[in-house]
Formats: structure tokens, C-alpha cells, sequence
């Protein structure tokens, strides 16, 4: 076994194992940081997988935005409303989760099936980009052309949607303010 596939590996199972303990949790606590170790541990299999700008827009979207707005919500949220949802009655299997039970054995049929049938390498767009040498070598300048444009061809609408994004903070931010009567 190579260190590749000994680091997939890896990967794979820290992703997996933390993504189960968020859905199985019942402490919303653990279940937002084990959230934060499942999306690293994605951003370590796009590592693995060469393709280092979404690795990089993993960790800085996902874990830098999205994780600190769900940490934001938490704290804000009133006490009351979190010992609410921790004694709720918790079963594993009851009535109301039944379509989405069903939902996901549908989804792990069809990936199953997927996974088992579909031969990547004998696909006919695999083997003509193979044939006709049209592929994607690891290298940096992917990276670096994405840079190169964002900061020249589209610097206004990068900026743009930077401001948006600021005045939507600091409403937010005003919105849980006045809601406590401040």
C-alpha cells in the first residue's frame, strides 16, 4: 500500500466516522465541532485528489464561513430553545423518520449500484480524452490563473460581492442585537 492510498484511506474514514457522529449526536456542542473535522478531512481528500483550489475554498468557505455562522447561531440561540431540542424524545426509528430513512436507502441503493457497475476506465469520454491527450497534468498554474483573473478581470464583482457580504454580517449581527432589546 502507497502513502496515497494509505492517506486516502485515512481521510475517508475520519470523514466518514466524524459525519456519522454529527448525525448520531445528541450534544450540539460536539456535533458542530466534529462538523468542523469532517469538512477538513474533505479538504484533505480534494488535496489527495490534486485539485487544490477547492481544497483551499474548502477550508476558507466552508470551515471559515459556514462552521462560524453555525457557531454564531448556536451561541446566539436562547437557552431555552437548546434545552428544547437536547430533550426531545430521541429514537433512532420512529414514524417521523421514515421518508427520510427511506430517502437514504434509496440514495445508498442507487450509489451502490453506481459504484459496482460503472467501469471509469472503459468510458467512451474517458478513452477518447485519453486518446487525444486532452488532460489535466498537475501543476500550478491552475491556481495561479485563478488568482491572476479574479484579481484583474473580475476585481469589481469580487469586491462587490465582498461589500454584500459585509452588510449582510453587520445586519445580522444588528438583527440578534435588537432582538434582546438593546
Amino acid at each position: 500500500m502507497s502513502l496515497a492510498q494509505f492517506l486516502f484511506y485515512m481521510m475517508a474514514f475520519i470523514a466518514i466516522a466524524s459525519a456519522l457522529f454529527v448525525a448520531a449526536t445528541k450534544n450540539l456542542v460536539r456535533s458542530v465541532f466534529m462538523f468542523f473535522i469532517t469538512l477538513f478531512a474533505l479538504a484533505g481528500l480534494y488535496v489527495l485528489a490534486l485539485a487544490d483550489f477547492v481544497a483551499i475554498t474548502q477550508i476558507v468557505i466552508y470551515v471559515g464561513g459556514i462552521l462560524v455562522l453555525i457557531l454564531f447561531a448556536f451561541m446566539l440561540s436562547g437557552k431555552e430553545t437548546l434545552n428544547a431540542i437536547e430533550e426531545q424524545k430521541n429514537k433512532f426509528i420512529n414514524i417521523n423518520k421514515v421518508p427520510a430513512m427511506f430517502l437514504a436507502a434509496l440514495f445508498l441503493v442507487v450509489l451502490a449500484n453506481m459504484i459496482f457497475k460503472v467501469d471509469a476506465d472503459n468510458l467512451v469520454w474517458i478513452k477518447k480524452s485519453a486518446i487525444t491527450r486532452n488532460i489535466i497534468l498537475p501543476n500550478s498554474s491552475m491556481t495561479e490563473n485563478i488568482g491572476i483573473n479574479l484579481m484583474t478581470k473580475y476585481l469589481l464583482p469580487f469586491e462587490a460581492i465582498s461589500i454584500l457580504l459585509m452588510v449582510a454580517l453587520v445586519g445580522a449581527a444588528h438583527l440578534s442585537r435588537k432582538g434582546r432589546g438593546v
